[in-house]
């Protein structure tokens, strides 16, 4: 799923004076809010279509999972473009650009019937939410000046990208049922309604013509190098074990509809929606190793779970379990797998460790889901593909492992 920006204030409760009550602030906080929705609803809402898709315009899952894939390397071009482009433009406007780009390629994608054209609005999309979700928390920062508040904005702001792919899951299981198209053109009027209220509510910001690059060696942080590789293991498995199920379920020997896919899969995400609120009281219980720890374990553990198990198995037996296992993953360590990233790095250099950290999460889904789809269309049926998501996810355990080791810090503070 879309990653919500790393950041150390983390998700906490505030207090009851915190509460925001600028109406012109609450609607700006609504305006960033919903278009964090959007980022993450796009992959969700794209997943269940993907087997009509394939079919509709006789895409093999090679191709078609570059539907995905392809939003993945466009976020991920984020360390590459995206302090470039906030610096030459300025945040609000270089914002409000990514929105109005990001409307026109949901609009192109939605009519396309090329798949290189189709493939190609997803890459932009991908590359106009790398601008927008750094961005969003930026303006978060300067907008809400008291500490309180500015928790609370950011509490909200995690709240809704969390909550943005139950939100896809479920209306992919309506959109679908009308057509495939619906589930890539409704964003579009969507974004240009966040565009009209954000030209009129997002405050300019002066342009930074000065340090425009990331710097590399925040990688010498061990932590946030446990952070991102634990993070992309636990991304790209979760996403690489979504298509496969995605898939098994629409096989004709199976013959689920697109909802009862949708359903079926909210079991993996549905927890972390709800339990965003709390995560910080709970890395502040148990601290960031521990938490990343157990995130990795309970996932593989649900992934061995489905391959070692007949595929006869009934859905409550095999396929349920797994996915809850996976979404403990997330409770667990979501949040801090966000705080550690940057929780060692002085301030100065966190506009460098939180693209690296977002760029390692959505890469994870460029190199896992090919290879997946690859597993898939010349392995033996599923099992070669679930062998391959379990081996991801163990390699993510076994990073977090090294975390525990004495010596290291296992309690980063929100």
């Amino acid at each position: 799923m879309t990653s919500p920006p790393a950041s150390g204030t983390g998700a906490g409760p505030a207090s009851r004076g915190s509460r925001v009550r600028d109406p012109r602030l609450l609607g700006l906080l609504f305006v960033l809010s919903g278009n964090m929705v959007l980022d993450a609803l796009e992959v969700s809402v794209v997943l269940v279509a993907l087997p009509t898709i394939s079919a509709d315009l006789g895409l093999s899952l090679w191709q078609v999972q570059w539907l995905m894939s392809g939003f993945a390397l466009g976020f991920a071009a984020l360390l590459v473009f995206g302090q470039w482009f906030n610096a030459r433009l300025g945040r609000r406007r270089a914002y409000l650009v990514a929105m109005l780009v990001f409307a026109l390629a949901s609009a192109v994608g939605g009519m396309a019937d090329n798949t290189a054209l189709l493939i190609a609005t997803r890459v932009v999309k991908g590359f106009c939410a790398a601008i927008t979700a750094p961005s969003g928390l930026a303006i978060i920062s300067t907008a809400f000046q008291e500490t309180a508040q500015q928790r609370r904005a950011v509490s909200v702001y995690s709240l809704f990208g969390a909550a943005g792919f139950t939100v896809g899951l479920l209306l992919s299981g309506v959109l679908v049922e009308a057509s495939w198209r619906w589930t890539l053109l409704f964003p579009a009027p969507i974004a240009l309604l966040l565009l009209f209220f954000g030209r009129r509510l997002i405050p300019s910001a002066p342009r930074t013509e000065g340090r425009t690059s990331v710097n590399l060696a925040v990688l010498r942080d061990g932590r946030l190098v446990r952070a991102a590789v634990c993070a992309a293991s636990l991304n790209g498995s979760y996403i690489g074990l979504l298509l496969v199920v995605t898939f098994q379920t629409a096989a004709p020997d199976v013959g689920w509809a697109p909802w009862q896919t949708a359903l079926a899969l909210l079991p993996a995400c549905l927890p972390l929606a709800l339990t965003v609120p709390f995560a910080a009281r709970l890395v502040g219980r148990f601290g960031t190793a521990r938490l990343i720890t157990l995130g990795a374990l309970t996932p593989l553990l649900g992934q061995v779970l489905y391959l070692w198990q007949p595929e006869a198995e009934p859905y409550a037996a095999r396929l349920l379990p797994a996915l809850l296992l996976v979404g403990a993953g997330f409770v667990l360590s979501f949040a801090a797998l966000n705080i550690q990233a940057t929780s060692t790095i002085p301030a100065a250099d966190r506009g460098s460790a939180v693209p690296l950290y977002q760029t390692a999460v959505q890469l994870s889904s460029v190199i896992v889901l090919p290879l997946v789809a690859l597993s898939l269309t010349r392995g033996d049926g599923h099992r070669p593909a679930l062998a391959f998501i379990a081996a991801v996810g163990a390699a993510g355990l076994f990073i977090a492992l090294t975390g525990l080791r004495p010596g290291t810090d296992r309690k980063a503070q929100p």
